[in-house]
């Protein structure tokens, strides 16, 4: 577990309509889901009070790139977004790939029997989920944080 840093993280998947909120141990064991936040004007600041709660070290938040690894306009309004809560909350914001983490969670969700319609207000938060735990893995095995990090004066918001 070398160069694992230790901390809470707040893994952040972004939709349109509402985003999907986690959070893991500050060991790194288990991500697991925290609430689902519509989207909206009040979304940043809802982000921001979870913060204020769980004292996280970084923002984990899914970037939305398609299968060839190209962005989509999904992808630049995660990074929009997430250049917003950074600015707003103060935390550090790391982006990471998270090209399959909605088809992973109505996978996982559709295995223990859930509806496509049961499943869609929990789908966003265990798409955080997945990949929170997707980042904490990766950071484990390589020694380095997932991702890419957003610098802090890349964008006044």
């Amino acid at each position: 577990m070398s160069g694992f840093r230790r901390g809470v993280r707040l893994g952040i998947d972004v939709g349109r309509a509402r985003i999907g909120v986690a959070r893991c141990d500050p060991d790194g064991m288990l991500a697991v889901p925290v609430e689902t936040v519509p989207r909206s004007d009040t979304s940043i600041e809802r982000l921001a009070d979870l913060a204020r709660e769980y004292e996280p070290i970084e923002f984990v938040v899914g970037l939305p790139v398609n299968m060839q690894g190209a962005d989509t306009p999904s992808t630049t309004d995660a990074r929009a977004f997430a250049a917003q809560l950074q600015a707003h909350a103060q935390i550090p914001v790391r982006l990471v790939d998270e090209r399959l983490s909605t088809v992973s969670a109505h996978a996982a969700l559709r295995s223990s029997g859930r509806t496509q319609r049961s499943s869609r207000s929990i789908v966003d938060q265990v798409a955080a989920v997945v990949l929170l735990q997707q980042a904490i893995d990766t950071e484990k095995s390589t020694g380095n944080p997932p991702g890419a990090a957003i610098p802090f004066d890349e964008e006044t918001v």
